[in-house]
């Protein structure tokens, strides 16, 4: 991690202060941060910041955790493409089609349902699909799930887009 941080450049301080502050938010469980650190850091397709963090996470998360972090990143990388065309397209015929695309690791993921959502509207956010954001911050507030805990996953998914750039 001191790697990461030593390689952020100066004009991005920001970033590297706020990655250190939001990986230590107190909305989330280690689970749930470092979960979203990881399905955020496949999400922005910067292989060296990937890196770095994957390595990281691995001491933070159970192997379960990291292998539904990376299934949230790689479905929605998918999904957000499908839902965020039937929108932006105007089309509703679109919006009525099955999307005959295979999702079953939403279901068999193997972690704990709401960290997964959480990482699923962290990746949406970051690939700006409106239409699945808010489908999975519907699913995480019928869970009891508060809009805190739902900012404090979406700010670690801003701050390592923001990183991707500059890493």
């Amino acid at each position: 991690m001191q790697d990461l941080l030593a390689g952020i450049p100066d004009y991005a301080k920001d970033l590297r202060l706020n990655l250190q502050a939001v990986l230590k938010q107190p909305e989330l469980t280690e689970q749930q941060t470092w979960g979203t650190a990881a399905a955020s850091a496949i999400a922005v397709r910067n292989p060296k910041l990937t890196e770095y963090l994957l390595e990281e996470a691995k001491a933070h998360l159970s192997p379960e955790g990291l292998y539904a972090a990376k299934a949230a990143a790689a479905i929605m990388g998918m999904n957000n493409i499908w839902y965020r065309f039937g929108y932006l397209s105007g089309n509703e015929k679109y919006e009525d089609m099955p999307a005959r695309l295979r999702m079953q690791v939403i279901r068999t993921h193997g972690s704990d349902p709401v960290d997964f959502e959480l990482w699923c509207v962290a990746v949406s956010a970051i690939n700006g699909c409106g239409k699945c954001v808010s489908s999975h911050e519907a699913v995480l507030k019928a869970k009891g799930v508060g809009e805190e805990t739902i900012a404090a996953a979406v700010r670690i998914a801003a701050v390592v887009h923001g990183l991707a750039g500059v890493v």
